[in-house]
């Protein structure tokens, strides 16, 4: 349906109003002689506007007569009728041929990129990828073959489980599933040490397999033997084995805040101008000169790039410039406030780092100067530091 329509508007169409009592059996009569019709709009109970080719309304003239049906001509549309109204326009016509044909070689070449699916790789990280492997804005289209290059990056990196490129007009959506990379699981018939994975002093040791190396009271480091992969007897010789257990240990959590007692405080006023460019490839033209009428503000640069329908882009991109006026106010605080607030930062980026662990202890410590306030806090907590190393004979 959608291809007799672009033909009929390459080729010519006329929009026409039909009137009479028998307006059905004139449809039906058009569609036994495979007339084709669109658009159908009914503005009264005898009166309907439809769609047809230029081709086929030569034909409704028997039809219209065998129905007792007036047809009336409203609109003449398409390419045929468009290039006869500027015919003597050479210039404009001329102009128009020649979008044709660029927006034709245009559509060749690949002019967007869009990045879907990762979260932990960046998407500058994936496009630098992407480039190294001969896929970048401005490469056409003609003999690209992705698949060599999804299996190039998937070989390359680990990180990344699945790959797909998918190319819709002259925008290419990639599409990334990351890898759920897990550290290594050992076995249970592998031979392992328990060992500790940051340091702190121990709390509890219990070993359900293997010979313990630490007690409570012991201050240990990363990477600490906690639990040897062992067992010793006083006859017999040594059995390594797959060590087994929990050992705790008091980790301690610092964060430092520095407050100055005098601080400048932005307030943005609302007023706001927008300073515009155009990059055409790589070409860059500045529309607006000179630089912002405001003594104070803030610089926030958007790019948008230009598509005629939702999957052919252009390889043009419009540049703005806002710059957000802001007045500044001076606050002084008091070494008391300054304290209050240093802490409550501190405390709010300690509680992302120990998220539901148990927490034993909290001390603070402060350092006053002429110009700040310096607040140290500290969480004492309580955690399992274990975790598995493989014995390498």
């Amino acid at each position: 349906m959608y291809f007799k329509i672009l033909l009929n508007i390459i080729l010519g169409y006329v929009t026409i109003e039909v009137e009479g009592y028998f307006i059905e059996r004139f449809i039906n009569l058009c569609n036994n002689q495979k007339i084709f019709l669109w658009n159908l709009k009914r503005t009264h109970s005898t009166r309907i506007i439809i769609n047809i080719g230029l081709k086929d309304f030569k034909r409704l003239k028997p039809i219209a007569k065998k129905t007792k049906c007036r047809v009336k001509m409203q609109k003449k549309k398409g390419l045929p009728f468009l290039l006869n109204r500027y015919k003597k326009r050479k210039i404009f016509l001329i102009f128009f041929l020649l979008i044709i044909l660029v927006t034709v070689i245009l559509s060749n070449f690949i002019w967007n990129i869009e990045i879907t699916g990762n979260e932990n790789i960046s998407s500058e990280e994936i496009q630098k990828l992407l480039e190294e492997n001969n896929f970048k804005i401005g490469k056409c289209k003609i003999g690209l073959k992705t698949k060599d290059i999804i299996q190039n990056i998937r070989l390359e990196r680990s990180d990344i489980a699945w790959l797909g490129i998918e190319i819709e007009g002259t925008n290419a959506t990639v599409k990334i599933v990351e890898a759920d990379l897990k550290p290594d699981i050992i076995a249970e018939d592998e031979y392992c040490n328990l060992i500790a994975t940051k340091d702190g002093m121990i709390t509890k040791v219990i070993a359900q397999n293997g010979t313990p190396l630490v007690k409570e009271g012991d201050i240990v480091t990363k990477g600490t033997v906690l639990v040897g992969g062992w067992l010793e007897g006083k006859y017999t010789e040594t059995n390594y084995v797959h060590a087994n257990g929990d050992v705790q240990a008091k980790v301690w959590y610092y964060q430092k805040e520095k407050i100055p007692l005098k601080q400048l405080q932005k307030t943005k006023t609302g007023r706001k101008e927008n300073k515009y460019s155009v990059k055409i490839n790589n070409f860059k033209i500045n529309l607006t000169k000179g630089v912002s009428k405001f003594k104070k503000y803030d610089t926030i640069e958007t790019s948008k790039k230009l598509k005629l329908f939702s999957n052919f882009y252009l390889p043009i991109e419009i540049y703005t410039k806002a710059f957000e006026e802001y007045e500044e106010k001076e606050l002084i605080y008091t070494p008391e406030e300054a304290q209050i607030i240093g802490e409550e930062l501190a405390v709010q980026e300690l509680e992302k780092l120990i998220e539901n662990k148990e927490i034993t202890n909290k001390k603070v410590y402060t350092k006053n100067t002429a110009e700040y306030v310096e607040v140290e806090v500290i969480y004492e907590v309580i955690e399992s530091i274990a975790t598995k190393e493989k014995i390498v004979f």
